[in-house]
């Protein structure tokens, strides 16, 4: 951004959140390219599925872990140098893959991309809690989010691009550098509102239209005294690994289903996310639409959640179908439904936290069910009990959330 004395950039606030979503793309690229090239792996490194899986299970216990931890890390040295420590870890993972050559070193590469990985999320929701008012935060947080689903359509059409020209070494190499170009945008791009040169008054009064927080700052032990962080949790944990269910096995499902190969598999899945990026800015606009018509916080949210909680319904009978593109059309509602409704669940930190503690929230989520799909699948090969969890968990969900934070108030913080 060029220094220009006395430059005010008008809607300052999008283009803050547009870094976010850049961040959140590049974040799912480097998740996914293992994934994509997981055939090549294996037989290069001479590895058989069930040490593929727990290469796979380390990622997920460091994300896990992460998630804790990189929300007080936010907490504690601000976004810009979280956001900044979140990408520069998870970058150099990436890369370090292509210089991998067994199970135990790509294990750790996992393990490390999981510990920066998990940043990204507490890091975005600061951001919004930062720099939007309540009424426009779910629509900011359905736009960063949406970054998750142009990622999963942009990695099966890069990474193999990329394998075959130069190999697969070079596609870790390559998407795992892109972390390190957007660094040299945010570094002197992003800064706090009140300390930001290019934020015009007229624009962080704006921001700063609620009422005024306690600057106090929570720990992690503390926050979990609050049911408002219960409800949080328990909604984040019951959910989030349906999300890594449709990330990690729908070709799976698909293939064994209907038959479908590789070379036939992107289209489907390009159709899955496309509409899932739908989904996730339009949850966050229907709540944030509600607020501004005079709807209460509370109803808004849990309003917009539970029309989510509803669309994901009819998934459950996705392998009751014969048909693929019936199939596809009932994941794709389904996995938009969920990006709406993680719109609005990440909104709700911020709607019950001071913005200090935001970040420590964030992090209360786990994916701890994650491998016990996986062990599902292996056990029984029958897809149904795990579609039918899928599609009745957010109603149940959204109950947890209700009893626990019934009129959605904020937590008393004392000082």
């Amino acid at each position: 951004m060029p220094v220009v004395p006395g430059f005010k950039l008008r809607g300052l606030r999008w283009w803050i959140i547009g870094l976010v979503f850049l961040a959140t793309l590049i974040n799912y690229i480097d998740r996914l390219t293992i994934s994509v090239l997981a055939p090549a792996i294996t037989k290069d490194l001479n590895l058989d599925r069930f040490q593929y899986g727990s290469i796979a299970t380390w990622f997920l216990l460091a994300y896990t872990i992460s998630q804790a931890l990189s929300g007080k890390l936010y907490d504690r040295v601000g976004t810009r140098r979280g956001f900044s420590i979140s990408i520069l870890v998870w970058s150099f993972a990436a890369m370090a893959h292509s210089f991998a050559r067994g199970l135990g070193s790509l294990s750790l590469c996992r393990f490390v991309l999981g510990l920066g990985e998990a940043g990204n999320w507490p890091g975005a929701a600061k951001t919004v809690a930062e720099w939007f008012p309540k009424r426009e935060r779910a629509l900011a947080t359905g736009i960063f989010n949406a970054g998750t689903n142009v990622g999963a359509i942009l990695a099966p059409l890069l990474v193999p691009w990329i394998t075959l020209k130069w190999g697969w070494e070079w596609a870790f190499l390559i998407t795992g550098a892109a972390g390190l170009l957007w660094l040299a945008f945010w570094l002197p791009i992003y800064e706090h509102p009140r300390r930001h040169p290019k934020l015009s008054g007229e624009e962080l009064a704006w921001i700063e239209r609620d009422p005024p927080e306690p600057a106090t700052r929570l720990r992690w032990r503390e926050v979990i005294k609050y049911p408002q962080a219960w409800a949080f949790a328990l909604g984040k944990f019951m959910t989030d690994p349906i999300w890594w269910f449709y990330l990690y096995w729908t070709g799976l499902f698909l293939d064994s289903k209907f038959g479908i190969k590789l070379s036939q598999l992107s289209l489907p899945l390009i159709v899955i996310y496309l509409v899932a990026d739908i989904g996730s800015v339009g949850g966050g606009w229907i709540s944030s639409r509600l607020i501004k018509q005079g709807w209460s916080i509370n109803l808004s949210r849990k309003t917009a959640m539970l029309i989510c909680a509803l669309c994901v319904l009819p998934v459950t009978f996705a392998p009751l179908t014969n048909s693929l593109w019936t199939a596809v059309a009932l994941i794709s509602v389904a996995t938009a439904a969920h990006q709406g409704w993680s719109a609005n669940l990440f909104t709700v930190a911020s709607d019950l936290f001071p913005k200090r503690a935001v970040g420590s929230v964030v992090g209360l989520g786990g994916m701890l069910a994650a491998k016990t799909i996986g062990q599902t699948l292996q056990r029984t090969q029958n897809y149904l009990p795990i579609f039918i969890v899928a599609g009745t968990s957010y109603l149940l969900a959204l109950l947890m959330v209700h009893l626990l934070a019934p009129r959605m108030e904020p937590a008393r913080v004392d000082s």
